[in-house]
């Protein structure tokens, strides 16, 4: 907690007076232009690797970049979502997988989970992805896994409509930890970016 503590004041002291400015904007305006859908790996930090200001990206993190296809109840992944399309009409969405991920490697190699019953419970939002890859293959479960939670995100009502009207674009990117390069993915397959 001591190390938080300080970069609190590190942030009070330096980033702030810097920024003032930008975060005086932010105060009375909100509208980022991506949302971006990553692994709550504490790894993979959206802003860092895309170098975008505050108020760039609308986030959400969840165990394996998962997004659980749309469902009328209540879900706040689904909220989320709806409220960063709908509401705030980002432009392009992002559903980032990336290398050495704890969940899809827990799904690859078959790991116990029974004394983590609510993460075993969410994985199975990947099943359709482990369906896809090779058995034990890491790396294309993450990839399948990203195309996989990319359908499920056009199931949702805000997404499928804002894509009908061509309003908002959905991407898939792998981040690869040990490079720092990402890979985009389209559903007719890999390719490279930045």
């Amino acid at each position: 907690m001591q190390d938080l503590a300080k970069g609190v004041a590190r942030f009070q002291r330096d980033v702030f007076p810097a920024k003032a400015e930008l975060f005086t904007h932010l105060a009375t305006h909100h509208t980022p232009h991506t949302l971006f859908i990553s692994c709550s790996d504490a790894r993979v930090v959206p802003e860092l690797i895309t170098g975008t200001e505050p108020g760039d990206l609308f986030v959400i993190r969840t165990a394996g970049n998962l997004v659980p296809a749309y469902s009328p109840e209540a879900d706040g992944v689904a909220a989320s979502i709806e409220y960063a399309v709908a509401v705030l009409g980002v432009k392009d969405v992002v559903v980032c997988g990336h290398s050495a991920c704890g969940a899809m490697t827990a799904l690859a190699e078959g790991h116990d989970l029974s004394g983590a019953p609510a993460v075993a419970a969410w994985l199975r939002h990947a099943d359709a992805s482990r369906a896809r890859a090779a058995a034990a293959d890491v790396l294309a479960l993450v990839r399948q896994n990203v195309l996989a939670q990319l359908a499920n995100l056009a199931t949702h009502p805000s997404v499928a409509r804002a894509v009908a009207q061509r309003k908002v674009t959905l991407r898939g990117w792998v981040f690869d930890i040990a490079t720092g390069r990402i890979e985009e993915l389209s559903t007719a397959g890999p390719a490279l970016a930045a």
